[in-house]
């Protein structure tokens, strides 16, 4: 991979998968004239043509690893690695000499001596093996080099992939992927063992090592070394005979080699591997967990996941996390809700789709007649379709006659979204991830990335390892991206507008403002100024509790950066100020003059995969979609000709606000769909009191979540590999994910039973498939204008706002922001300390979050067997100085009280967070988190205030086992190093380049 210099000297990444931007240049290949890019890899430029050279090490989202040796080239007249040269004008290039074909044999045969060819009855013969493509590639019969078993069991210590040694090739793939895509640092290859073998934190075992499951290394490994235990026995026609019958095939195949060759081999593999074809189906999807939208192909065969594929997605290429690449199995989960259910006394009982709907439209209807549509209230779902969201809105408000709709963007990123339209006017992310990966600085505050956003993470760790990102992160606690920053700031809780208040002040103060930028593009800047006098650095360093010297240092890192972006979440958003901090953020970028710049920008991270589609597409109180406000005369019109009905002309209520209305008598109904509100809605005795209280609650889900328990009626939906739609991410790109299975049992997608509702209440809606709601969406909403599903076919995505002629805008504000007047505007704000502090009685804060291997409470992963192996319990982290001076230790078991609930669990000790600071994942089997959260909420959107929440602990008097099991990835300890380094492969003493007898030979990397 290879680095560009700014014109200030800054290096920034090129990644292997991005296009180069440099010189084209004419080589000459095999004595024809070809085209290429001065500097770029030159087995790339060959690739381009065509011509086919064998390749097993190289991957093009990786780079030169060279540890193949197959794709020897001569280049002017000298036999070199095609991987390793850099193209140079004029170079001349020949791959099919007798040199160059002896030296690719050599290297091809070495790796055979490490690799049992046993195709036929292999889970890997599919068509896709590396290693079986280059034997027929280069129609190897026979191997010179015997193969050479390994002293070495399998490993199948990990829950979802093992790793046989006697397959491995030692090509090094999945330690350049680990290191230095992933960048989790877990795999290495000891070069200098007598018997190499990828190794996990330097050991043997991957079960308890930091291997996080990402499957990354599964993904590129060319041949079977690696592989998902899903396809163990899974995948082929002979693969599943049990292994005596087996391990006898493949003696046979070895029998016969000598005499008849590879060739009748092979051939008689492709024969199977076309047979498998047949009835292996492989469909495209996005990912239905964290909001950075990968996307990747799913192998099925029936209703069983073989493996997820990673390669083309816009935001992911090869990467995936332990969720997205593992975390499927909930789909066929026998707790999946598969017939419609009505409450009978304290329990339900099933019914048939027409008495249950009937029964909803019945109902809501009744309750509109006797206390007016905005007694209802329509909560959509951010794991639902941008269609089905759509759809939810349009039912509360042309079917219902109310505004009252809202969605889970309410918990988290709401007073984000809120921060950005003071001061920029569109809410959503500036750019996009490549944005944040060539940025020269990343601030992140409040979100722990790496376990929230894993993939998006992996962008910024690679950054930061390979080509020098400085990265500062703001946060109570240390999490992984804390402790790789070159700046880990720990402000106390709900401080952070302040620090940053004072660092824009200090900047301002020195002259270091961007002043060009602000005088051109930025209203109000004198108002700001004014609005910034009280945060001095003693000030900030008084409230927040950070040294004044880490202040300024900070300061000047920003001022000397070329680029910076901001990343933040539910740390900044879940506060009683989080729309101010949110606007903080982007007022110190408005005067650091980082934005409408390729590496700058706000980027405020998106908790759930859709939750940006489900705001986009008009699940929220104020607005339709688009964001264009339901107060706004010329925009209803335009919707009530669209929609052929008149609609309410006041804002709705908001989720919060609607708990209370429901408490206050205002509210007798709500319809959810896809979201177990109890278990997310801060304060849950509250919410669950509300949902007692309703006259008539509808959830729609695909498991009897803890809100399923208040429900009058329950309906079975789908979740999104059994249907189609798209989903937007959190860097505003649309995608669309295809159907892989059809519904099981009686479940429907999401968009059918809301038709279906709509219907019984009077609408005409025919809508025969979601490509049809989106071109309404489109034909009613300028920010959508060009989507179409035409557009949007395959792995082609759109980033919005979209032009009629299709033409997205990855980059936002290149040439105004998004103002009448085209500028950005600074807000001045002031500090408001947070609404709930520590006493004498509630001594401890609690903070809250995610995990990586569970999504929020766990409804899905929890149904995924190895995450639960992984991780099957809720804990409390406890900091080691708070467990002393307790007297407590791991496993104990403690009472946490709020002020509004209790929950009992064990202790965890940990030096992730410090002094009376606690943290409580949200994942849990039982009781949820946010019993202990109280009814504060942001000032301006009723955002929840999850983060500032007093508890106090009861030490019990008994101990349990530690709660995180062994296997847990986060005992292991990492061995970070520069890829596969191997240059320390070419030291060995059994080491020659194949071709000419050189040991040596330059690398690029």
């Amino acid at each position: 991979m290879s680095t560009v210099e700014t014109s200030s000297g800054h290096l920034i990444s090129s990644l292997p998968d991005s296009p180069i931007h440099a010189p084209s240049c004419e080589i000459t290949l095999d004595g024809v004239s070809a085209s290429g890019y001065v500097g770029e890899h030159l087995i790339d430029a060959i690739n381009r043509t065509g011509k086919e050279v064998p390749q097993v090490c190289y991957h093009h989202h990786l780079g030169p690893i060279q540890t193949c040796d197959t794709c020897m080239v001569e280049v002017d007249g000298k036999l070199v690695r095609a991987c390793g040269t850099k193209v140079a004008a004029g170079m001349h290039v020949v791959t099919e000499s007798q040199r160059a074909h002896d030296a690719q044999h050599e290297a091809f045969d070495r790796i055979l001596g490490n690799h049992l060819l046993y195709c036929t009855v292999c889970d890997n013969n599919n068509g896709n093996c590396t290693l079986h493509n280059t034997t027929a590639m280069l129609n190897v019969e026979h191997q010179q080099r015997p193969y050479k078993p390994k002293p070495y069991e399998k490993d199948m210590s990990n829950p979802f992939y093992r790793y046989d040694p006697d397959q491995c090739i030692l090509c090094g793939r999945c330690v350049e992927a680990c290191q230095n895509v992933q960048v989790n640092e877990t795999l290495s290859i000891r070069w200098e063992d007598d018997h190499p073998r990828v190794l996990w934190d330097g050991g043997e075992k991957i079960g308890g090592s930091s291997c996080v499951s990402c499957g990354h290394c599964v993904t590129v490994c060319p041949c079977n070394a690696l592989m998902e235990k899903s396809m163990l026995g899974e995948a082929g026609y002979f693969t599943h005979w049990p292994a005596k019958a087996l391990e006898g095939m493949i003696d046979l195949v070895k029998e016969i080699e000598p005499e008849v060759g590879y060739g009748p081999i092979l051939q008689l593999s492709e024969t199977e591997s076309a047979m498998r074809k047949v009835r292996t189906k492989i469909t495209k999807t996005v990912c239905t967990y964290c909001g950075v939208g990968c996307s990747y192909d799913i192998w099925t065969r029936d209703r069983h996941i073989l493996k997820i594929e990673p390669s083309e997605g816009a935001a992911n290429n090869i990467s995936t996390c332990v969720k997205g690449k593992f975390g499927w199995d909930f789909v066929n989960h026998p707790d999946r809700l598969q017939k419609p259910l009505i409450r009978e006394g304290d329990g339900f009982r099933e019914a048939s789709w027409e008495e249950a709907l009937d029964m909803v439209a019945r109902r809501l209807g009744e309750i509109r007649a006797a206390h007016g549509p905005d007694a209802l209230g329509f909560i959509s779902s951010s794991k639902c379709t941008n269609e089905e969201n759509y759809l939810m809105q349009k039912l509360a408000r042309a079917v219902v006659g109310t505004n009252n709709v809202d969605n889970c963007s309410r918990y988290c990123q709401s007073p984000a979204t809120q921060g950005l339209f003071r001061t920029v006017g569109y809410g959503g992310d500036s750019g996009s991830i490549s944005d944040i990966a060539q940025s020269s600085l990343v601030l992140i505050i409040g979100s722990n990335t790496a376990e929230s956003h894993p993939v998006l993470a992996t962008r910024v760790k690679r950054a930061h390892k390979l080509h020098g990102q400085t990265l500062i992160v703001a946060d109570i606690r240390e999490h992984e991206m804390a402790r790789r920053s070159d700046i880990h700031l720990r402000p106390l809780p709900g401080t952070d507008l302040v620090w940053l208040s004072a660092i824009a002040k200090y900047i301002i103060d020195n002259g270091k403002a961007k002043t060009d930028f602000i005088h051109q593009w930025v209203n109000k800047f004198d108002e700001y100024r004014k609005s910034l006098e009280p945060f001095t650095m003693d000030h900030a360093a008084q409230v927040t509790g950070i040294p004044k010297e880490t202040l300024i240092k900070v300061a000047e890192e920003i001022i000397a950066a070329p680029s910076m972006c901001v990343l933040w979440a539910m740390g900044v958003t879940q506060h009683c100020g989080g729309s101010d901090t949110s606007t903080a953020i982007s007022n110190l970028l408005l005067t650091t003059g980082n934005y409408m710049r390729p590496g700058t920008g706000a980027y405020p991270l998106r908790g759930h995969n859709n939750v940006q589609g489900a705001s986009d597409f008009g699940c929220m109180p104020a607005y339709f979609a688009g964001y264009e406000k339901v107060v706004d005369e010329e925009v209803r019109k335009r919707y009530e000709q669209g929609w052929g009905v008149d609609l309410p002309t006041s804002k709705g209520l908001d989720n919060h606000e609607m708990v209370d209305a429901v408490h206050e008598g205002k509210v007798k109904g709500i319809y959810l769909f896809g979201e177990d509100m109890y278990s997310a809605d801060s304060n849950a005795n509250y919410v669950g009191a509300a949902f007692s209280m309703l006259d008539f609650f509808v959830v729609q889900d695909i498991f009897f979540s803890e809100t399923c328990r208040y429900a009058d009626v329950v309906l079975p939906a789908s979740p999104s590999l059994e249907k189609e739609g798209t989903f937007t991410s959190t860097e505003r790109r649309i995608q669309r994910l295809y159907q892989v299975f059809e519904p099981l049992g009686e479940s429907k997608p999401d968009w059918k039973i809301v038709q279906e509702i709509a219907r019984r209440l009077g609408a005409k809606w025919n809508y025969t498939h979601p490509a049809d709601v989106m071109h309404e969406a489109a034909s009613l909403s300028p920010m959508f204008a060009g989507v179409t599903y035409d557009r949007l076919a395959g792995y082609k995505t759109l980033q919005w706002p979209v032009a009629l002629d299709g033409t997205d805008q990855p980059l936002l504000y290149t040439e105004r922001f998004n103002f009448h007047d085209g500028k950005a505007n600074f807000y001045p704000l002031e500090w408001i300390p947070p609404c709930d502090v520590m006493d004498a009685e509630f001594d401890l804060h609690l903070n809250n979050g995610r995990m990586l291997e569970h999504f929020h409470e766990g409804n899905m992963t929890y149904r995924v067997a190895g995450v639960h192996e992984e991780t099957p319990n809720r804990f409390v982290e406890v900091s080691p100085e708070l467990a002393e001076n307790r007297g407590i230790s791991t496993g104990q078991w403690v009472d946490i009280t709020s002020r509004h609930g209790e929950i009992r669990t064990q202790v965890l000790v940990t030096d992730r967070v410090s002094g009376n600071q606690l943290y409580m994942p949200l994942n849990s089997p039982e009781k949820p988190a946010n019993l202990l959260t109280g009814s504060f909420t942001d000032r301006t959107t009723h955002t929840p205030a999850y983060k500032e929440t007093p508890v106090k602990m009861k030490v019990l008097p008994w101990r349990g086992e530690n709660p995180l099991p062994r296997i847990n990835f986060r005992y292991g300890t990492p061995t970070p190093q520069k890829g596969v380094e191997v240059e320390r492969k070419w030291k060995r003493v059994d080491y020659k380049m194949p071709g000419n007898g050189l040991v040596q030979i330059q690398t690029d990397k």
